[in-house]
């Protein structure tokens, strides 16, 4: 703690940060699943672990300028923000997160600003475990607390269980002797995770092996098979016709080119059926695909496959609440030589799924949520309801399984504990396998794989679905789902973890510093969602977690959601989330410590308004509680996951996933001042904050979300700012005064440029590249000391019978020589950078920067280049050029590489040099 009535030392978090590497990595880990915690076990809305592991470090870790003794001027502060800035970019690549020297020289930074004793830390909304993870994996203390049964059992399995049995070699027979080396971390876990589950799928076969045939081929042999695909059926209420009619979305099975596959039906007469008919499908291979696309057709309903009968959803909502949906099998997908098989259904198939629904099945009733919960008005309004029987009967036998290999454990000499351990990750593996393993489980035919049952943040209804093989090699069996467990559980840090069940309200903080991902509102319903895994959870491991598992289903009174079919509608549930979420803080803020500030992610959508669409309605109320509960916020921080494609849309800045608040408690005794005084503070600090954050790696579409942190810093660290007529400025006031100050410091940059930037720069604000009139041009010209005639003969803009128009970077001559140019503008030479970048990628871009910076009179000057992009894309954004927006967002956000390559030294043969630092632990080429 700091002495008393010393300032807090800022920290890294509340100056800058390398964004635009954050958010690369954040984006890149969608596609990574080898080992990523995700894979664990499904959660929702999780936040990326290279954000968490981002913040956390910058929260921690002194800013330069907070050790004035150390760096004395602000050229030496920035280097070492860079050196800490350079050191963040490597700690978010996923491919380093088993990197021990890299993870203790984060960690001796972490040290080194927290007087070698850094505290725990705390997300009291543990949800998915990423942040309690990551400050595990920073070497810190990590507790980890959530209302959700499901959501704790997840985060025991992330950080607590682990280090209990760190470096401790596996129990099953002949495994430990096996293989001799030492046992690292959780290596012996997951090991024995490995071979237990391995032994409840050969235990499984021996079961229900006969449900599961192998499909015959046209020519005899026989395949495995991966999939049955399946459409609900009613029975048609034309009275002519009665047959039982497929309810199916598309006929497609493979869309791929050459493979092409879909189901055919056809009508056939059956003395067997009630109509006397049925429909009977066979597998066309046609490229032009099937003459209609399905069955259903969105919320009209379904139209009869035999005499073309519309059929309302009402119809089919109230055969299913009868109790008179049913099912037909329409294709088996089987294992080819490296292909699908599409084939049609069999007898022998049809008869192995004909088995009768086990006892004790999860009976418990769905929650009440026709947002997000779409079955129960079709009659599938029970757990079990959402599986055939042939699942239930799978499901089961390996939630039974689960029971027989703890008891196999502790045979094995394991200790009680142990055998709960490794208990818990295979009831994990049996609740994640529902997720392919139920009748909302469909098939993507454009990939020939499974679409899970929450593919969306919801529970819809399914009408063609897919039933997996759990005995299988592929997708939906026991053994994919089980080597995904094992690679993450080789992949934990295994040190220091707590999880706990708790109300985030009256969760222990004291000592604790906190970063957190809150829920938002009604953007997900947790407890109804988790409900499909709690209950087979529930079933499975009940016997280890007695209290933890003891309720029918997961507690939904306190959940701090706004449900309006659980709080008096949409005001009541409003009412109810803010003064959780308010209570929540206050009792965060009378816990907080004065030396570090707190993190916050809010899961912002830039498409949230009020009624008259200005604002973000929900932005404002998060910070206005923050601010009225005691809260300073001193940095607001975009956390893209998104790659760079998707940066822009129409009309719309960047669609953010979420922001990173940083906080710190307010004094009691903050003094307040007037609207005079706060723009005067604005004035005076943001400015300065500007820079820095253009000096570090943050986008220009992220600029304006990130200023909102700075300017609400001086707003909010004021009791009161009080308007003229004595009221308290309200957050959206003090927003809109924020973005005023930024055009203001934006603008003011234009004082920088060189004389011919300053006039294209103005140019560019009155028309873009549209064409103007010369003789305004030439006023505009001659006020900045230059003319018309010098841009034109420099190929800065077009000036042809008296119209004047700026040349865009896609419109430059190829042939162009930055060392040469005895009249080179940053505006000039800006334009012809994104030409190069955008037409041969970063490598020459960086030459061609190399070359610029390298004239003799300095003309050219990196910090006012990038300056300039961000200026325009201001200018861009705002009047909706979003082509020319994407352009020098894309500049900025490639800077880093272009910048670090051009300075690079150059060897002999024309190549870069190696490089190898071996006092920071990198590795440059």
């Amino acid at each position: 703690m700091p002495d008393a009535g010393s300032a807090p030392k800022r920290k890294l978090i509340e100056v800058a940060l390398p964004l635009e590497a954050i958010n690369r990595e954040s984006a890149r880990e969608k596609s990574i699943r080898h080992g990523h915690p995700s894979t664990l076990h499904l959660w929702w809305a999780r936040r990326p672990l290279a954000a968490a592991r981002a913040v956390l470090f910058a929260q921690l870790v002194d800013d330069p300028s907070a050790r004035p003794e150390e760096f004395p001027t602000e050229e030496a502060q920035r280097a070492e923000r860079e050196r800490l800035h350079r050191l963040i970019e490597r700690l978010v690549v996923w491919e380093n997160i088993r990197d021990e020297k890299l993870l203790a020289e984060a960690h001796a930074e972490i040290l080194k600003s927290t007087d070698g004793n850094p505290p725990p830390i705390l997300d009291p909304f543990a949800g998915g475990g990423t942040i309690p993870l990551e400050a595990q994996r920073l070497g810190l203390e990590a507790h980890a607390s959530d209302l959700n049964p499901v959501a704790v059992l997840i985060n025991k399995a992330l950080i607590e269980i682990p280090p209990k049995f760190r470096d401790q070699p596996p129990v099953f027979p002949g495994l430990a002797d096996s293989q001799i080396r030492e046992w690292k971390s959780a290596e012996g876990l997951a090991a024995d995770v490995r071979a237990y589950g391995q032994w409840m799928r050969d235990e499984a076969e021996k079961r229900i092996g006969h449900l599961y045939p192998k499909a015959t081929l046209p020519d005899g042999s026989k395949a495995t098979v991966i999939a049955w695909i399946w459409a609900r059926t009613v029975t048609c209420p034309n009275p002519a016709c009665g047959i039982e009619m497929p309810l199916v979305r598309s006929w497609w099975l493979g869309k791929k080119k050459g493979k092409e596959a879909y189901v055919v039906p056809s009508v056939v007469s059956d003395p067997t059926h009630p109509s006397g008919q049925r429909v009977k499908f066979e597998i066309g291979h046609n490229p032009s695909g099937p003459k209609l696309e399905g069955t259903m057709s969105g919320r009209q309903g379904a139209v009869c496959v035999a005499c073309d009968a519309v059929v309302s959803k009402d119809h089919i909502k109230s055969e299913g609440m009868s109790g008179r949906m049913s099912a037909v099998l329409m294709a088996v997908v089987a294992e080819g030589s490296r292909q699908r098989l599409y084939l049609p259904p069999a007898q022998e198939h049809e008869r192995a799924a004909q088995v009768g629904r086990p006892h004790d099945v999860p009976e418990q009733e769905l929650g009440y949520d026709p947002r997000n919960l779409w079955t129960p008005q079709y009659g599938l309004s029970r757990f079990a309801d959402l599986f055939t029987n042939r699942q239930l009967v799978a499901l089961t036998t390996f939630s039974d399984l689960v029971g027989e290999a703890r008891d196999q454990v502790l045979a094995d000499n394991g200790s009680p504990e142990y055998a709960d351990a490794v208990a818990t990750y295979l009831g994990l593996i049996q609740s994640k396998m529902t997720n392919l393993s139920s009748s909302i489980t469909t098939w993507m035919s454009d990939r020939g794989a499974f679409r899970e049952t929450f593919a969306r943040q919801a529970l819809p209804m399914a009408w063609d679905f897919a039933e997996a093989s759990v005995l299988s090699d592929s997708g939906g069996g026991w053994g994919t789902f089980l080597d995904k467990e094992v690679r993450v559980i080789g992949y934990l840090p295994a040190e220091a973890g707590f999880a706990a069940q708790a109300d985030a309200s009256q969760t222990d903080l004291d000592g604790m510093v906190i970063s957190t991902d809150p829920p938002y509102y009604d953007n997900i319903g947790y407890s109804d969602l988790s409900d499909f895994f709690y209950v087979w959870l529930r079933r499975t491991l009940r016997p280890i977690y007695p209290d933890l598992l003891a309720t029918m289903l997961v507690p939904k009174a306190e959940e701090l959601v706004a449900n309006p079919y659980r709080h008096d509608g949409k005001g009541g549930a409003r009412q109810f989330f803010e003064d959780g979420f308010r209570a929540v803080f206050a009792r965060a803020r009378r816990a907080a410590r004065d030396d570090l500030p707190i993190s916050v992610y809010y899961a912002f959508k830039q498409s949230e308004s009020d009624e008259s669409g200005e604002a973000s309605t929900g932005w404002e109320t998060l910070l206005d509680s923050m601010i009225r509960e005691g809260w300073e916020i001193t940095a607001t921080w975009p956390v893209r996951t998104e790659g760079s494609g998707r940066l822009l849309a129409k009309d719309t800045n960047a669609l953010a996933s979420s922001i990173v608040l940083s906080l710190r408690p307010r004094p009691d005794d903050a003094p307040t001042t007037d609207r005079r005084g706060f723009i005067a503070a604005l004035g005076a600090e943001l400015p300065d904050a500007l820079r820095k954050l253009q000096q570090g790696q943050i986008a220009p579409v992220d600029l304006p979300q990130a200023a909102i942190g700075p300017g609400m810093a001086v707003f909010s660290r004021y009791s009161a700012v009080l308007e003229p007529d004595g009221g308290k400025m309200s957050v959206r006031s003090a927003l809109a005064r924020i973005n005023e100050i930024l055009d203001q410091v934006l603008n003011e940059q234009e004082g920088d440029f060189d004389s011919t930037s300053r006039f294209a720069i103005a140019w560019y604000r009155q028309h873009g590249y549209g064409i103007g009139t010369f003789g305004d041009a030439d006023n505009l010209a001659r006020a900045r000391n230059t003319s018309v005639e010098t841009m034109d003969r420099d190929e800065i803009l077009m000036s042809r019978a008296g119209k004047v128009q700026l040349i865009k970077p896609a419109d430059l001559p190829a042939t162009y020589d930055p060392a040469a140019d005895p009249h080179i503008s940053n505006w000039e030479c800006l334009h012809h950078l994104i030409k190069t970048l955008e037409r041969e990628g970063i490598t020459p871009a960086s030459e061609f920067l190399r070359s610029a910076l390298s004239r003799p009179d300095d003309a050219v000057d990196a910090d006012l280049l990038k300056e300039l992009a961000h200026l325009l894309f201001r200018i861009a954004e705002s009047n909706g050029w979003t082509k020319d927006a994407l352009s020098f967002n894309s500049l900025v956000t490639s800077w880093p590489e272009i910048y670090d390559a051009a300075r690079a030294p150059r060897s002999s043969s024309g190549f870069e040099q190696v490089t190898l630092d071996f006092h920071d632990g990198e590795s440059e080429s």
